[in-house]
């Protein structure tokens, strides 16, 4: 064969032409690639630092924000229960006042009424003895015909009112 008795004369220039083109690939790849890579991987790793870090800050100012959030919700609560507490408060001295008052106006009114009621059976009692001795001296008067005095007659049924 033809193609095998050629081996021995190119045997020595084909492996000088691959040292050459394996020279060129190492020091092409390794000279002038790896560090654009090696620079690639740095510069995404300082980004992924960079925002790593600026996440943990933004996570702080979160729970600072939070925090502010809940002491001020917890600063409204306790003003909200202090102007409620004032506020029953008030409404009950106000309350109170207006019971007061009312209890003031219902006394008045109770003394001003136990006065009428006073005066009323103090009259109806003044009627019912005048009634009393007209009717005692016109009973006595028709049953035994003899007139009595009205004086003689007011003296006895005072005394028997008195008795009851």
């Amino acid at each position: 064969m033809p193609q095998l008795s050629q081996i021995g004369e190119i045997y020595a220039s084909q492996l000088f032409w691959l040292a050459i083109v394996f020279a060129l690939i190492y020091f092409g790849i390794g000279r002038a690639m790896v560090p654009k890579i090696e620079r690639t991987i740095d510069d995404r790793s300082a980004r992924v630092s960079g925002d790593l870090a600026a996440a943990e800050a933004a996570q702080a100012q979160a729970l600072a924000s939070e925090a502010a959030y809940h002491s001020g919700l917890d600063s409204a609560r306790a003003q909200a229960f202090k102007a409620v507490t004032e506020a029953k408060t008030k409404a009950a001295s106000a309350a109170e006042i207006t019971v007061k008052a009312g209890d003031a106006a219902a006394a008045t009114r109770l003394a001003d009424a136990a006065t009428r009621i006073d005066t009323a059976k103090s009259a109806a009692a003044v009627e019912i003895e005048a009634a009393t001795v007209d009717a005692v001296q016109d009973i006595v008067a028709k049953l035994s015909g003899v007139q009595i005095d009205r004086a003689t007659v007011e003296q006895k049924v005072k005394a028997e009112l008195a008795h009851g």
